[in-house]
């Protein structure tokens, strides 16, 4: 702005002069391109001082100096706020972070620990109950095993003892089916001379005639001996 304000003074006095040099123009050719010349000059020395203020201004309002954190002026300023800024980071870590993050650690560690040692106790749980579903499946089977042989020992006995009976009332029957057997046999045998006298006094009888049962017995007596 300041530098358009120059520049439009310097204008209007550049036609100011213009405007006074116009009669004295009128006397003299020469004169007056003279004066031309000189409002021309006056004019372009205007802009090149305006020109020269706005740069000037744009200069002042915008310094050159590159990234700001490199600038040397600052270093002190710079080094200053970073040495408040890390005290206050580090007080709030110290105080506010570093006891939580303590006491976070803490009760996982603590966690962790509970959860092993519980982890252990299953463990040897697991192993005692293991023994012991071992020891007593163990122990089923010698008594199992002890039970069949019990059991079997008892059903031979009870079998031999079944088996002696049907052979002790076998041989009994035998024995006294052969006492029959002979007791018939010595019988028979004691009524053959009969029964032969009857038969031969039968067949006697058709024969030649009738014979007494004496006669017959005794020849029949005669030819057994005989």
């Amino acid at each position: 702005m300041a530098a358009l304000a120059t520049n439009t003074l310097i204008v209007a006095q550049a036609g100011t002069t213009s405007t006074e040099a116009a009669p004295a123009a009128t006397t003299s050719t020469e004169a007056g391109h003279a004066g031309t010349e000189a409002a021309q000059a006056a004019a372009t020395a205007g802009n090149a001082a305006g020109e020269a203020a706005t740069t000037a201004e744009v200069g002042h309002a915008e310094p050159s100096g590159g990234f700001p954190p490199f600038d040397a002026s600052t270093f002190g300023a710079q080094i200053f706020w970073l040495v408040i800024c890390f005290g206050v980071l580090y007080v709030v870590v110290a105080r506010a972070v570093q006891p939580r993050l303590t006491s976070i650690l803490a009760s996982r560690r603590d966690k962790i620990d509970g959860d092993l040692a519980e982890a252990d106790r299953l463990r040897k749980e697991t192993d005692k109950a293991i023994a012991g579903y071992e020891a007593a499946l163990a122990a089923a089977r010698a008594k199992a095993h002890a039970i069949a042989e019990e059991t079997r020992n008892a059903a031979k006995a009870e079998l031999d003892a079944k088996r002696a009976a049907v052979e002790a009332d076998l041989t009994r029957k035998v024995n006294a089916a052969e006492t029959q057997i002979n007791a018939a046999k010595t019988a028979a045998l004691g009524k053959v001379d009969e029964i032969a006298a009857d038969t031969a006094s039968a067949l006697v009888s058709r024969l030649v005639g009738t014979v007494s049962p004496e006669e017959a017995r005794a020849a029949v007596a005669r030819v057994t001996k005989g």
